[in-house]
């Protein structure tokens, strides 16, 4: 069974930066995607960013330029960093695992929260 941990999440001031990492057990990252997603409160979950296991990745537009996901495949971890965070980028942000190399996100972690002051 696939079980995904994430840390790093935290209280920053508009502009800062925070960056998350989740580490994956019971899971291959050379042949499966891995994501994150958030929810806002009273919003629905969103995606942000996906990294595929050719390691090519893919952002939201609201992500891309700010945010870069990463992986390091030797320890099944990925890793999101935020820079230039806003208010509107505060949420929980959850890991996600694919079941195949560009998405099929079926596995959720616990999710880290970030809060962005203004």
């Amino acid at each position: 069974e696939v079980q995904l941990v994430e840390s790093g999440g935290g209280s920053v001031q508009n502009g800062g930066s925070l960056r998350l990492s989740c580490a994956a057990s019971q899971f291959d990252a050379t042949r499966n995607a891995l994501g994150w997603f958030r929810r806002a409160a009273g919003k629905q979950r969103e995606w942000v960013s996906s990294i595929y296991c050719s390691g090519d990745t893919t952002y939201t537009t609201a992500a891309e330029g700010r945010f870069t996901i990463s992986k390091d495949n030797a320890k099944n971890t990925v890793y999101l960093q935020m820079n230039n965070l806003k208010p509107e980028d505060t949420a929980m942000y959850y890991c996600a695992a694919g079941v195949w190399c560009t998405g099929g996100f079926r596995v959720w972690g616990q999710g880290t929260q970030v809060t962005v002051f203004p």
